[in-house]
């Protein structure tokens, strides 16, 4: 049996290290057996899902060091490699279900379900599905599905019981079906769920460990049955532990940046990064902490993975990042500093913003600086305002990070758009709205025009500058974020539909 193992993301965002941390680990399972290790992208969330992220995905990936045998960018025995090329294979898989009596059609409405799941609240019960779709006769379904009514397929779950499946790293590992809910496998749309898709894919493309996220522990149950009704092997599991911020809760981008072009553009290199990433729970039997991927593929042990959550310490990160620079001869060093920034593009933006402010070529450095600086040093007092209160300080940051968020399309066009409309909608006159984002990216009010560098140095960099501002002047605690949400949701509708917040 050749080992094959795979990294399957969803591209619904900016690459996360912790798509890098499970890839990295998959990639050294397979090489130490000899294996194959590949790319899948898993992109059934249609609205969320897009090229950029995709494209984002794949180039940090190699940026890295990780490569894969075959994937939707090189192809491979198993093409079509993305999901939503795979869309005519699963709809027969879940209606072969629903014959052999494994799944069965659900015709519950939204309004529905969210009256069910109120009610089993209101009895203090964790809000699960209740199993109408199967009181059904099948004379009623037939009828209901001939007149064209909207349904889902959803699995069928024992409902007594334990699942129990074994796990590399944790053994045998029981969960109460009661826990386990009655997933829906095929949408009102046609369309797969991750779980029937991920199963069908996973045996069609003959994977042999599913090497991911302890996060996907609790539907191990509802795959194992999967593989059950098909009459399929189950791949070997392995849940690795999460990756935690220093307080040990799970990694995230509001306390940690979480993406790899972040690192990148801060001048990590990228083997010091692969190099932390794999120390991630993980060491070499000799504890030696700086190392290749060669020599971890080398020495790779997946029983030498600790449970413990690895802290992802970006001060250890910047330490271990330094040992690989002194590693470097100065010849080498340069030439890593010179490709960190060789981007014609970006250098030719930044050439534009200063022109118009420098007299002599060596004034270039003071106004080019806030482009290639990691985050400016700053003081509460900076953001003292004339005009606004902190308070419409503290928001008119947060507002803009959670809206900035949501665009994959950055540009001066859209950034622009953003922080004029927020301005807008805070009542706030734009020469007060600006000058907090020019101390939060430039740390001074003195500066290029702004919005044109926040596009400049990308969007990882400026929402990290952004975060910083925002704990300088003083983060929104649990009960703040709550109601902050709600206010900028209202804010954004129009005056006569917008709601008291």
């Amino acid at each position: 049996m050749t080992v094959r193992t795979r990294i399957a993301p969803s591209p619904t965002g900016f690459p996360h290290v912790g798509t890098a941390y499970i890839a990295l680990f998959n990639l050294c399972f397979a090489k130490q057996h000899q294996g194959e290790f590949i790319l899948r992208i898993e992109d059934t969330d249609q609205q969320r899902s897009t090229p950029e992220s995709e494209k984002m995905i794949l180039d940090s990936l190699r940026w890295l060091g990780i490569e894969w045998s075959e994937g939707p960018d090189i192809g491979g025995q198993h093409a079509p490699y993305r999901q939503s090329e795979r869309m005519g294979i699963y709809k027969q898989y879940a209606l072969d279900l629903v014959e052999k009596g494994h799944a069965f059609y659900c015709f519950a409405t939204p309004e529905e379900l969210d009256q069910m799941r109120a009610e089993q609240q209101a009895r203090g019960e964790t809000p699960k599905y209740d199993g109408r779709g199967l009181a059904l006769s099948d004379e009623e379904v037939q009828r209901r599905l001939a007149a064209g009514e909207p349904h889902v397929i959803r699995m069928k779950v024992p409902a007594n019981g334990t699942c129990q499946f074994n796990d590399l790293l944790r053994g045998e590992v029981e969960i109460p079906w009661a826990q386990v809910d009655m997933q829906i496998l095929l949408k009102t749309d046609g369309l797969p769920t991750y779980h029937l898709a991920n199963v069908v894919d996973d045996h069609l493309m003959e994977i042999t460990h599913v090497i991911r996220g302890e996060e996907w522990l609790p539907s191990a149950p509802k795959h194992q049955l999967l593989y059950q009704y098909f009459g399929w092997d189950m791949p070997t599991l392995c849940h690795m532990p999460l990756l935690r911020n220093p307080d040990k809760s799970k990694l995230s981008k509001r306390k940690n940046p979480t993406s790899i072009n972040y690192y990148k553009d801060i001048g990590v290199l990228p083997e010091a990064l692969l190099n932390y990433l794999g120390r991630m729970g993980w060491s070499m039997p000799d504890e030696q902490e700086v190392f290749t991927l060669a020599d971890m593929i080398a020495n790779f042990n997946i029983e030498r993975v600790s449970l413990g959550g690895p802290v992802f310490d970006v001060e250890k990160l910047n330490w271990l990042n330094s040992q690989w620079i002194k590693s470097l001869t100065p010849t080498e060093l340069l030439q890593r500093i010179l490709n960190w920034q060789n981007n014609t593009q970006k250098l030719e933006d930044i050439a534009q913003a200063i022109q118009p402010r420098i007299h002599l070529l060596s004034e270039a450095v003071q106004w080019s600086t806030l482009y290639f600086n990691h985050k400016p040093n700053l003081t509460a007092e900076m953001f003292e305002h004339k005009k606004l209160t902190p308070e419409q300080v503290r928001q008119s940051l947060q507002f803009a990070i959670w809206r900035l968020e949501k665009t994959f399309t950055w540009n001066n066009e859209t950034v622009s758009q953003i922080l004029m409309d927020l301005a807008n909608q805070m009542e706030i006159k734009l020469r007060d709205f600006m000058p907090t984002f020019f101390i939060a990216i430039a740390g001074s009010t003195s500066a290029t025009p702004i919005m044109q560098a926040m596009v400049t140095i990308g969007p990882d960099l400026t929402y990290a500058r952004l975060r910083h501002a925002l704990d300088v002047v003083g983060a929104p605690s649990k009960k703040e974020v709550k109601v902050w949400e709600k206010l900028n949701e209202s804010i954004q509708l129009p005056k006569n539909d917008a709601i008291d917040s």
